[in-house]
């Protein structure tokens, strides 16, 4: 086991303890990658551990929400750890170009996000599959999530809450003001979509993918990359599909 914990006090407290505890194993040796902390420091740590095979076991020491992790127990970690059910996620890919020609990549966990970067509305052009669904976009912004990331900022937008095992994107409006009545639609996950933004001196557009975030995008090329995958480990009774 190795360990990785946020800066708060209670997940250096934690870390102190359990170190103690268990030993505290160097990274490039570990079966395990027990986060200590919430939802975004366990997302910044899947991204590190990215390609390396480590699993990722997530203990809550946060005040906020915690939703990707277990319930914080000093006691019977190994026993927790060998009994624990594993989740495959898959991240969604970007490709983005920005006015000079030059390309971007960028992985995320959750959603990848379009927002605008002025008071102007963004406007954007999108596609799917190559056919064009929404001709002129117009809002704060969009965004694109996986199922797992579902119950975050796509839920806050207004967005659905989809099973683990949908095989789904949503694509959300984040403020959206044009086309009138519409806030979301549910996809395959195996679509691809491209989105073209629209006067992109006058409403310049930022995109945001996980810890990636490219200003003044033209365009961007969104999938879900099936080959690379993050596994998360879960207590039986604290499944992240039984909780979504």
């Amino acid at each position: 086991i190795t360990f990785d914990a946020s800066p708060s006090d209670i997940a250096q407290e934690a870390l102190a303890e359990l170190s103690e505890r268990y030993g505290n194993a160097d990274p490039a040796e570990a079966d395990v990658v027990v986060v200590l902390g919430g939802d975004g420091h366990l997302l910044k740590t899947l991204h590190r551990y990215l390609d390396k095979g480590k699993k990722v076991y997530a203990l809550r020491r946060t005040k906020s929400v915690g939703f990707m992790c277990n319930d914080y127990n000093p006691d019977n970690l190994i026993e927790r750890l060998e009994h624990a059910q594993s989740v495959a996620l898959h991240p969604l890919k970007v490709e983005c170009t920005t006015p000079d020609g030059k390309r971007h990549e960028g992985l995320a966990i959750n959603e990848v996000t379009f927002l605008r970067n002025t008071a102007q509305s963004a406007k954007l052009r999108i596609q799917v599959d190559g056919v064009e669904r929404i001709q002129k976009f117009s809002g704060d912004g969009l965004l694109i999530s996986t199922a797992a990331g579902s119950t975050a900022y796509n839920h806050s937008a207004g967005g659905p809450i989809m099973p683990l095992d949908s095989n789904t994107l949503v694509m959300t409006a984040v403020c959206g003001f044009r086309p009138r009545g519409w806030s979301y639609a549910i996809l395959p996950q195996s679509c691809v979509i491209d989105v073209d933004v629209i006067e992109t001196e006058k409403r310049p557009v930022r995109i945001e993918a996980g810890p990636s975030i490219v200003h003044g995008i033209v365009s961007a090329k969104i999938w879900m990359d099936c080959t690379t995958a993050f596994t998360l480990l879960f207590d039986p009774d604290q499944h992240l599909g039984e909780r979504i």
